[in-house]
């Protein structure tokens, strides 16, 4: 893939997210990585949506972390994206917003639990959240350490990143992934809708109880593995 043709994926992928309701002024980004050329796109940083280019994405060079094309800086969570890159070479996309119901179960630093189907539907355990950063990480370089505070959060609870393509940091906000940008962009929707479904399951009964492990395999299995049935062969 030519660097311009990385670079319209990159925009067109970024241009959903204000589609999706996920971002409002500037607040979001999309990366999407070309693996075989080492580098990854990302929207520059501040840029408004309204005014954003296809011109204006920036590729970086995933081992050395420089800006390989374009004139302006990228995002300023690339030291994040960077860290997932590094160490999940399955990711081919990532995205970061502050949209509100998943902001809002990362500020309160829950993890969201299985409650329904529509969940078990996507990833068959919680949504998990990374604990607050302490201070002498804050005070390093805040980017790269939330990027290793996520990858630290997986590796605690065991967690696939590709079964389980979406984290929330707490006090920040969610970060999703997938095989490429627009997969990325599909589960921040998708995590979005179960913060939100979550939310409202838990106003109308605080004493909700996760769904029954057989249910949530059930669902996971249907969609997900060797003998998923669900849609078209």
């Amino acid at each position: 893939m030519s660097f311009e043709q990385l670079k319209h994926e990159c925009w067109q992928t970024n241009m959903s997210l204000p589609e999706l309701g996920l971002v409002f002024f500037t607040f979001g980004n999309v990366s999407c990585a070309d693996r075989e050329q080492g580098v990854f796109a990302i929207k520059p940083s501040g840029v408004e949506y309204e005014k954003l280019t296809p011109e204006d994405m920036v590729i970086v060079d995933i081992a050395t972390g420089r800006t390989v094309s374009g004139t302006l800086r990228p995002s300023s969570d690339t030291n994040t994206h960077l860290e997932l890159y590094r160490r999940y070479p399955e990711i081919g996309g990532i995205v970061h917003t502050h949209s509100t119901y998943a902001s809002a179960w990362a500020q309160a630093a829950k993890p969201v639990p299985v409650l329904g189907t529509t969940h078990a539907d996507h990833l068959p355990v919680e949504v998990p959240c990374t604990e607050f950063m302490p201070d002498d990480r804050i005070q390093n370089d805040y980017e790269t350490e939330t990027g290793l505070q996520i990858i630290d959060c997986f590796t605690r609870l065991h967690l696939k990143p590709m079964e389980n393509p979406m984290v929330l940091v707490a006090g920040h906000g969610p970060f999703t992934w997938g095989k490429d940008g627009a997969q990325a962009v599909y589960h921040a929707k998708v995590l979005e809708e179960l913060c939100e479904i979550a939310y409202l399951t838990l106003q109308i009964n605080p004493a909700a109880v996760p769904l029954k492990k057989s249910l949530i395999n059930k669902h996971y299995c249907r969609k997900h593995g060797k003998d998923a049935y669900y849609g078209q062969l």
